[in-house]
């Protein structure tokens, strides 16, 4: 049975989510994709696949989507998956969830894999995130929920661009790429990003496959760990790059990952890695948001010469000293 890919669209209030949204689906080759929303913005969303709630498109009630309407959202998924089935909605191969711009959307990830069955049949594609370029700076200031958004994002989208200085968006965009490294930071003023460089982001699990598994880690923008860190904006969100040389044994590596995320689950936004295991021809993709660690997925082969374990962490109040015993136990194992 294929996987669909769920790509999240997120952004603070006003930041241009909607807009994005009808400028990537009036591109044909995204012609079938179902949207989900929780809530109406003054932009109606134009697209054969996008109902009000009794026809294709499905509008969430009013509130975040997060713990506390997760289960609206996993309801959702599934009734699109059999209405898809029973030839009642149109077909869709893939999903785009718009959150509400209040949205913590690390929970929501995590409720893609928790369920089975929403996992059985979803996957998660990316992360995209709106910033107005306008309002981007005041915004990152007063709003954890904002940052939390840029932080954990595979994409960023700078909108708005066309309203302000050049000095003005360039600083925005440096103070993101401080925030996060490796993501891909693209501009949107008159005209929006192509469609492709958003909703193929890397991360899919459709065949057992992850595309891209290089471009989709993207571990060398990272600071590797212990390294000294640079002057930060937002001292608060962390990110660094943590490397081992020899194979894991797959059941440690399972251990390690389970007992980082079970301690430190609150505070990491977002993990992802490639490791090196014994006995398998290429790397093991791993990832996790919080508490929530996604099945290891095997991949046909190395995207890269480096065959090192590469974990890249990002998180919020996460200290490296509370890492380290942790990954220490586990980088050099007893002969």
């Amino acid at each position: 049975m294929d996987v669909t890919p769920v790509t999240i669209l997120t952004g603070f209030l006003g930041s241009g989510k909607t807009t994005l949204l009808n400028a990537m689906l009036a591109d044909a080759r995204y012609a079938q994709t179902a949207v989900v929303v929780n809530e109406w913005g003054e932009i109606p969303i134009d697209h054969a696949l996008v109902r009000t709630a009794s026809e294709n498109v499905v509008t969430l009630p009013s509130g975040c989507i997060c713990c506390r309407v997760a289960g609206e959202l996993l309801g959702t998924l599934r009734e699109l998956h059999f209405a898809r089935a029973a030839g009642s909605v149109p077909p869709f191969r893939r999903v785009v969830v718009e959150t509400t711009g209040l949205a913590d959307p690390a929970p929501l990830l995590a409720t893609l894999i928790e369920m089975p069955a929403v996992a059985a049949r979803y996957s998660l594609a990316g992360v995209v995130t709106t910033v107005d370029a306008e309002h981007g700076m005041a915004t990152l200031d007063g709003h954890d929920e904002a940052l939390k958004q840029a932080a954990i994002a595979d994409r960023i989208v700078l909108t708005k661009v066309d309203r302000v200085e050049p000095p003005t968006s360039r600083a925005l965009e440096s103070r993101l790429r401080s925030l996060n490294p490796g993501a891909t930071i693209l501009r949107k003023g008159r005209e929006a990003p192509d469609a492709a460089l958003l909703l193929e982001t890397g991360l899919h699990r459709g065949a057992g496959l992850i595309a891209d598994a290089r471009g989709w880690l993207n571990a060398g923008a990272y600071r590797p760990m212990g390294d000294p860190e640079p002057a930060r904006h937002d001292p608060r969100i962390r990110s660094f790059a943590w490397t081992r040389e020899e194979p894991f044994v797959r059941d440690d590596l399972e251990t390690m990952l389970e007992t980082l995320v079970g301690l430190l689950g609150e505070r990491i936004l977002r993990l992802k890695g490639l490791a090196h295991v014994s006995g398998e021809a290429g790397p093991v993709a791993v990832h996790a948001v919080q508490h929530t660690l996604y099945p290891l997925a095997r991949l046909p082969a190395w995207p890269d010469a480096d065959r090192r374990t590469r974990l890249v962490f990002i998180g919020r109040d996460l200290e490296e000293s509370a890492l380290a015993p942790i990954l220490k136990s586990f980088r050099d194992p007893p002969r």
